[in-house]
């Protein structure tokens, strides 16, 4: 009598979206390429990312060992079971209200952009206005980008940031939902700020976002991204993969603004890859979270430039541990790091900065600057700088500075009216502004709020001041 074949239910195979354990298995990673509905190559792209994240150690370096990250603390997949909408009407009031305290409607108003709003894992609402599809600019969540271009997915996606880059990396490359898709074709430019905002819900959960951004040659692709997350007990872990990739003569302006919830864990991993005379931008403010994020770009052609502008608040309890990579390989390349790092109320804050000149580059320049302000004796704030001249007739400049908040200049500005608070927000503000000043109007706006909120939150300013600066 012939053995009856064992038939295993999907229900049985596969989790269901809602019904993720915590953890990461195989099982885990299978069942979201099956709810996604994901091609062969994408699963074997995931299952490939799932055995080098297992073999490879667990960080030792830096500040990480003080984080005690337990990756199956976490749930890694929360199926937020929307379908994406249209109109913000059909959005579930719930969701709606707190994207709202993101500003979103606002930015929707004022921005004929497409925008893409992500809830956890997955993303709720999505809506690509005529103007850029008119334009042949493809702009979407890269799970639709998936589906709908799988050929400029496959042929880009872990290219910049390979699956064996790092632990965190690989985990993304595993586990990835959501994100932002960008396609720019040749020689056209976006006609405002592609939109993008991420939000975090669930307790004890992991968001893993993946972002892929092109622009074709002669293009310029402007984006920017909001991140925030509901302020409760449980931490949450937040690793996400950015990928740049700029060809000839193509410019690419990269912003987000992240906003975390300060009992979470944040590895980022951003890298951009620039062609003949190409030039990228990242523009990147941090606060909230124990952070973990170097910015970089690979100057690969000639004549190609990139530009850091980082921006760091370390508050109680927190460490930020952030800054810039860039690597010189072509001929007369050019870059520029400004960091700039307040640490307050015992917030340890830190650059750590790589600037390499391959050995194939020549007539190189970069200039790197980082600024640390401590507005207390409790707080912290360090520099690692390593830099790599290698190549023909390069020239690195490295300048960075350490102080506290300057008792001459609160003297003076109180002599001219000003409040003592008033003339610690005036202060800390022009210290930023050498990085928001990059920002557009709307973010500009919102991070001086922030800034204050972060003081007063910090006890540096005391709460619900009449401030007279704006």
């Amino acid at each position: 009598m012939a053995q009856a074949l064992e038939i295993i239910s999907d229900e049985d195979r596969y989790y269901r979206a809602d019904n993720f354990p915590k953890g990461l298995t195989r099982k885990v990673v299978e069942s979201i390429s099956h709810i996604k509905n994901e091609p062969s190559w994408l699963t074997e792209f995931r299952l490939e990312a799932f055995k080098v994240f297992e073999s490879k150690p667990m960080p030792s370096w830096g500040f990480f060992p003080n984080f005690k990250v337990n990756i199956d603390e976490y749930v890694h997949y929360i199926g937020a079971n929307h379908k994406k909408k249209k109109s913000w009407d059909e959005v579930d009031p719930e969701v709606l209200k707190s994207f709202e305290r993101l500003g979103i409607p606002e930015h929707e108003r004022k921005y004929l952009a497409g925008i893409e709003a992500m809830e956890d894992s997955e993303t709720v609402y999505a809506n690509v206005k005529k103007e850029l599809t008119d334009l042949g600019i493809l702009f979407c969540d890269i799970d639709t980008a998936i589906r709908e271009y799988p050929d400029i997915v496959r042929k880009y996606i872990g290219s910049v940031v390979s699956i064996g880059d790092n632990k965190f990396s690989a985990l993304n490359s595993a586990v990835f939902s959501g994100g932002s898709f960008a396609y720019v074709p040749k020689g056209v430019k976006t006609p405002m700020p592609l939109q993008a905002y991420f939000k975090v819900t669930a307790a004890s959960s992991g968001q893993y976002e993946r972002t892929l951004l092109i622009a074709e040659d002669g293009a310029e692709l402007e984006y920017s991204e909001g991140c925030s997350s509901v302020q409760d007990k449980g931490t949450n872990f937040h690793t996400a993969v950015v990928e740049l990739i700029a060809h000839k003569n193509s410019k690419i302006f990269y912003t987000t603004i992240q906003n975390w919830k300060k009992n979470m864990y944040n590895w980022t991993v951003k890298r951009g890859l620039c062609h003949e005379a190409a030039h990228i931008t990242w523009t990147d403010v941090n606060i909230g979270a124990n952070t973990i994020k170097y910015p970089g770009i690979v100057l690969q052609g000639d004549n190609s430039t990139g530009d850091i502008l980082s921006l760091a608040f370390a508050g109680s309890g927190q460490i930020q541990d952030t800054g810039a990579r860039i690597i010189h390989v072509g001929k007369n390349t050019r870059s520029n790091i400004l960091a700039k790092g307040v640490s307050l109320d015992g917030g340890i804050n830190s650059y750590r900065g790589l600037v390499k000149f391959t050995t194939g580059s020549s007539n190189a320049y970069s200039h790197v600057k980082c600024d640390g302000l401590m507005m207390d004796d409790r707080s912290q704030s360090h520099a690692y700088p390593y830099n790599d001249v290698s190549g023909q007739n390069g020239t690195l400049n490295y300048e960075a500075t350490v102080s506290r908040i300057d008792e001459d200049q609160l003297f003076y500005l109180q002599s001219r009216g000003l409040s003592e608070d008033d003339a610690k927000l005036l202060i800390i503000n022009g210290f930023c502004e050498g990085v928001t000043k990059h920002l557009n109007v709307e973010y500009s706006v919102e991070m001086t709020r922030l800034i204050r909120m972060i003081l007063e939150d910090g006890k540096v300013i005391s709460e619900h001041s009449d401030s007279v600066v704006s």
